[in-house]
Parts: C-alpha cells; structure tokens; sequence
C-alpha cells in the first residue's frame, strides 16, 4: 500500500505492474467498499499498470468532513485525481458510485485531470436510492446490508462467499460513511450532461443488476457519443468480482482499442 497527500489528508492505493507495456488503469470502488473490489483486477498488471484506491473514509485512507452530495463527490474527485496523477494512470474504470465520481472528473475536473478513456460498471447518469433503503441506512444498518446482499441486487448469487466476503467489507467500512455514499448517490443527477463526456467510453453490466439495471447503462450508451456496452450473464451489480474472467477481458480489449 502507498498513499498521496492531497487537500491536507491521505488517499490510499496501490499498485500492481508485472511489466504490463499498456496505459495505467486506475479502479474506483463503489459505495461502502474499499479497493478491494478489485482484488480480480490486478490479474490485469502483466498487459496495464493496475491502480487501485480507497476512497476518502473507507479501508486505509483518511476520511473527510463534507456533507452528502455534491460536497461529497467532489472530495471522492479530489481523491481519484490525486491518485491518477501520481501514478500517471490515463484509464479510469469507475463502478457504481464509483462510476458517477468518474463521470463527474469528466464533466466537471477536466481542467485539471483528463483521462483518455473510461468504463463505467453498474451505474448510471442517475443513481436514486430507494426510501426504504435510505431509511434503513439511517436507523438500521444491518437490514440495509441483508437488502443490498440479496439476490440479484449486489451479487447475482446472493449466497455466494463473495456475498458474505461483500457484507463483512461494508460493515466494516460503517454505517456513516456508508449512508453517506448512498445518499450522495441519491443526489447524482447528470442525465442532461452526458454529451458533455468525449472520451472512449465502455459501459459493462450485469444482466441481473436490479440496483443499477440495464436499462441505465443502455442510457449512458445512448447519451455519450461512441459509448459501447458489454452485457455479462450470471452476473448483478458487482460483476467484476462475479464475473473477473469476462469482465478483464472486456476492459482489456476495450483499452487496447483505444491506443491502437
């Protein structure tokens, strides 16, 4: 593990480089996980550098003082960008909230951070969180993390050691810093912006995402000029750990088409 200084705290990451002659993909976790979302991803480091971070608040990095929201994102921006810079990372591949802190770099940052492609997973221009869900969040915490790991909504098989590996993660990540992720999702609105995105851009989903379904990325891909999709089967909202076969693939045929 490494960390950058940034906006008086520390950003954690880390690096994975067996010698990989491709541009430096640096992955942004979603809500309530830590970089280890993307322990599968860094089977990618012998064809790209692999970066991944914890976002301010979560696993090793320092949290903040900002209100859900704009505030919010903006410092999870600030976050990403310190990390991309440092490690000279020019792909970004952002999932969930992950995905609409990337989005906003795009729209917002490119003045100090541009990247030269990105893949959004398991989000959506829109992010709006259910009341039930919102209110669990707030008052009980344990049922919000039983509903997320149902069937079909994080994980495909709601079973599945992953699944319980996920609920361990986001409990320990915390309730505050967890309903502060999801309400900030709630308040993530960029469905009139998204001509502004002009990068090379692919969208990857799970067919079974029921917290992010189809529909959304079929939007984003509708919306940003030259986006492409990739659907994945036997797969929900988390589909690169689900699916890290596919979905490396998919990631690793998108970026090597973006520098050919």
């Amino acid at each position: 593990m490494e960390t950058v200084s940034h906006q008086g705290r520390e950003t954690a990451y880390e690096v994975s480089d067996r010698g990989g002659e491709g541009p430096t993909i640096c992955f942004v976790h979603g809500s309530g996980g830590t970089r280890e979302v993307w322990k599968s991803q860094h089977r990618l480091a012998d064809q790209y550098p692999v970066v991944t971070l914890d976002l301010s608040g979560h696993g090793d990095s320092d949290d903040i003082d900002a209100s859900a929201g704009y505030m919010t994102l903006s410092a999870y921006a600030d976050d990403v960008i310190a990390v991309a810079t440092e490690t000279d990372a020019s792909v970004l591949v952002g999932n969930s909230l992950g995905g609409a802190v990337v989005m906003h770099i795009l729209l917002e940052r490119g003045d100090e951070y541009r990247p030269d492609a990105v893949v959004l997973t398991g989000t959506g221009a829109r992010l709006g969180v259910l009341e039930d869900l919102r209110n669990w969040l707030e008052n009980d915490f344990e049922r919000a993390v039983e509903f997320l790991h149902g069937p079909d909504r994080l994980f495909h098989d709601a079973k599945s050691e992953l699944a319980a590996y996920s609920s361990d993660q986001m409990r320990a990540c915390g309730q505050a810093v967890t309903q502060r992720d999801f309400e900030t999702c709630h308040a993530f609105d960029v469905r009139d912006e998204l001509s502004g995105i002009d990068v090379p851009t692919l969208v990857v989903y799970g067919e079974h995402d029921k917290l992010t379904p189809p529909r959304y990325h079929e939007f984003l891909v509708d919306e940003i000029d030259g986006a492409r999709s990739v659907a994945l089967e036997d797969a929900a909202h988390m589909v690169m750990l689900e699916q890290p076969a596919a979905f490396n693939e998919s990631v690793s045929e998108f970026v090597a088409s973006t520098t050919e």
